[in-house]
């Protein structure tokens, strides 16, 4: 007796350049079988589901993206929210505020409509205080909502920091934690290659691995969005494949360690924020917080950074 074949369906609300990005990415890594794409500008939301359709003869399998309403994805498996305006270059993501809850207030209700259940990766911003905002609006099991918070980051500090030790990135682990923005913050002391911390390899190895000023790669991981931003006006790529990351763990069970934003209840002496640790991802979405052990200075800037994202939650909520 055969059973029944599960497609994997993700919806995208938001088309834009970000939300086409992710659509593309998640079609041409082959994690989903059907894309369902909203946005308030119906004729932008055909247009890239039809776009991505001309493109399924040379992708790696079957893909059928369609343009729906919020109403309509009750049956998928994941939602990315990637709805609400860009930073300006001038602008902090936190300015940006205002403008997204009032796109969210248009459409949450017709999501809690749709019945959907299944995991929210949000990626508008100011990301973590938006993930903090959809949790309560739908008063939704915190292990299923994320946000992407600092994957992206990481991804940019790992760039900084292969080239500066010449090394793949793919051989360090450094994440970026805290706010997805200004106040991120970066544990240098859990740096490693290849398991080596950088602090000893700097130490033993000074030519092969010379001292370089931390703080200001710290900034320029922080600025690297901003670099895309006044160049060619949105990040996309580099978006889209974190978020694809994180579907692929999501969908494939991976239980891999991602630095993404999701609800502390207690871990690094938080409650009640969302802000990115290191979190195990599988089929249960946020299946462990893994806490790291971080120097005094270190837990200082944590805390400081989970601060700055209260403080903009708070006032989130008298929106």
């Amino acid at each position: 007796m055969m059973g029944n074949i599960k497609l994997r369906k993700a919806a995208i609300i938001g088309t834009g350049h970000v939300g086409s990005h992710v659509a593309f990415s998640l079609a041409t890594q082959g994690e989903v079988d059907e894309l369902w794409m909203v946005d308030i500008d119906k004729q932008k939301a055909i247009a890239q589901a039809t776009d991505v359709n001309d493109a399924v003869s040379y992708l790696p399998h079957e893909v059928t993206a369609r343009a729906c309403e919020p109403e309509d994805i009750g049956g998928c498996d994941i939602l990315v929210i990637s709805a609400g305006p860009l930073p300006r270059p001038d602008q902090d993501r936190l300015d940006t505020l205002g403008d997204t809850v009032a796109v969210l207030k248009e459409f949450l209700p017709r999501v809690k409509a749709s019945g959907f259940g299944g995991f929210i990766i949000s990626i508008s911003n100011p990301a973590d205080v938006v993930a903090a905002y959809v949790q309560r609006y739908l008063d939704y099991p915190a292990r299923k909502i994320i946000s992407s918070g600092t994957a992206l980051d990481s991804a940019r500090l790992q760039r900084l920091v292969a080239g500066l030790c010449r090394v793949s990135r793919r051989s360090l682990t450094c994440y970026a934690l805290g706010e997805h923005g200004g106040s991120a913050m970066v544990p240098w002391s859990h740096v490693r290659v290849q398991g080596i911390a950088l602090d000893q390899l700097q130490k033993d190895l000074p030519q092969r691995f010379p001292a370089f000023d931390r703080e200001k790669v710290t900034q320029d991981m922080k600025h690297g969005g901003y670099l895309v931003l006044e160049g060619k006006g949105s990040t996309e790529f580099g978006i889209a494949s974190a978020v694809t990351e994180i579907v692929r763990a999501i969908f494939h069970d991976e239980k891999k360690a991602l630095p993404v934003s999701c609800l502390l209840q207690g871990e690094y002496g938080q409650r009640q924020v969302f802000a990115s640790v290191p979190a195990l991802l599988g089929k249960d979405g946020v299946e462990e917080i893994l806490e790291l052990r971080m120097t005094p200075a270190e837990q200082a800037q944590f805390q400081a950074s989970c601060d700055r994202i209260r403080e903009y939650m708070a006032l989130s909520q008298k929106m």
